[in-house]
């Protein structure tokens, strides 16, 4: 009886704690992704308008962040998350993140504005996907991919009212003390809770620790690595290049600062539901071809901004791609789970996700030079097309079920 009683304790405890877990995991993401990588992009006009900055100029601090701190520090994220858990993680990415907007509030030269960058790279590298998938990789076996999907709702909260909020922030403060309240709002939401976190359950990690490792020069010899990470690095590619241009393009149709907030909450809008439906996708079918369906969806939404206007035509985009931009960054660990096991799941993501980050940085950059050169986006959203195929094609390479331990 007394056997009974303390199980059901230790039950009703552990579901306390993994409840905190996917709060934890989505507060973070909500602010260190869905504030800063969406946010930011609002501020691009504003750049443009205040400094004389051409497209490629105000993207490539994006650009420049990533492939600087991604090669650097995300193998030395992941190693340390592995060693030492993602709750300091998931402090420090969040006090960088803040620190970064800051800087670009206050900033009045490119050297500001490349160095605030790079403390948004290193934010999103410490604290933002890596650390959080880490995280619910330990805490869940059952159910992951519903709990990954859950805490990546965060990112298209965060990016849903983002724009609005910037919106109203620069129509009474202007775009400067915009940012530095965003920043604060970033420290309030994802420091407290992360204070409080556990890093593993003692007892499913000791379990967990019993699973043979993959050494890491092991997986590096894996074609299957290879696959993954070139297969994400399109899609994120395609993604980035949408995400960072899209208002930009939108103040090309001479939609006002409100009229644009509102169709970029849209696309994260609907990428709550994407994230919904593709977690709970990925826990039914394998999770291959769910990677695969997600990639085709943001490859076909593409082509929307090239037909003809017609009425609603920004809005049926904004739906296909805020439903495919959902499942695209969710379901990229939980493939890996399946491909290499939980325990070196870290290392693994360290590395795919510098690898992303660098095509999420750089296509933005090259879909803007195309833009400043042919005064139109047609041609480089052409190009986001192309890539956006060639991921889906590459994942069809991977098997559907088989860890590389076996």
């Amino acid at each position: 009886m007394e056997n009974t009683d303390q199980n059901s304790l230790n039950g009703s405890s552990s579901g306390r704690s993994k409840t905190f877990v996917v709060i934890t995991a989505f507060c973070s993401l909500l602010a260190i992704v869905g504030f800063a990588l969406y946010g930011l992009p609002f501020f691009y006009d504003f750049y443009i308008a205040d400094f004389g900055w051409s497209r490629a100029t105000v993207t490539s601090g994006n650009a420049l962040g990533k492939l600087l701190v991604a090669p650097l520090f995300g193998f030395i994220a992941g190693w340390i998350i592995d060693r030492y858990g993602p709750k300091k993680m998931l402090i420090a990415g969040a006090l960088m993140t803040g620190a970064a907007l800051i800087g670009l509030g206050a900033m009045n030269s490119l050297g500001i504005f490349y160095i605030s960058y790079i403390f948004v790279a290193m934010g999103y590298v410490f604290g933002g996907p890596l650390p959080c998938q880490v995280l619910i990789s330990r805490w869940f076996t059952k159910n992951r991919g519903k709990a990954m999907g859950i805490a990546y709702l965060g990112i298209g909260t965060g990016g849903f009212l983002v724009p609005l909020i910037a919106a109203g922030l620069i129509n009474s403060f202007g775009w400067r003390n915009a940012l530095v309240l965003i920043a604060g709002m970033i420290v309030i939401i994802a420091v407290p809770l992360a204070l409080f976190v556990k890093d593993s359950p003692l007892k499913s990690f000791t379990a967990a620790k019993a699973e043979p490792v993959v050494p890491i020069k092991n997986i590096l010899k894996n074609p299957w690595f290879y696959i993954l990470a070139f297969g994400s690095m399109c899609s994120i590619a395609a993604v980035g290049g949408i995400n960072q241009h899209l208002k930009l393009y939108l103040r090309d149709l001479e939609f006002s600062q409100n009229q644009a907030a509102r169709v970029i909450s849209l696309v994260l809008l609907m990428s709550l539901a994407g994230r919904v439906i593709m977690g709970w996708l990925a826990d039914i079918f394998p999770r291959k071809y769910v990677m695969i369906f997600i990639y085709l969806i943001v490859a076909g939404s593409i082509p929307l901004l090239l037909l003809p206007d017609f009425p609603g035509k920004i809005y049926v985009f904004a739906v296909i791609f805020g439903i495919g931009l959902g499942g695209d960054y969710m379901i990229i660990p939980l493939m890996a789970g399946d491909l290499f096991g939980v325990k070196t799941l870290g290392r693994v993501m360290g590395i795919i996700l510098v690898a992303d980050g660098i095509a999420e940085a750089s296509m933005p950059m090259l879909v803007g030079a195309i833009r400043d050169y042919a005064g139109n986006y047609t041609p480089g959203f052409i190009v986001l097309i192309g890539v956006a195929l060639t991921g889906a094609l590459i994942i069809t390479f991977l098997p559907r079920h088989r860890k590389a331990t076996e």
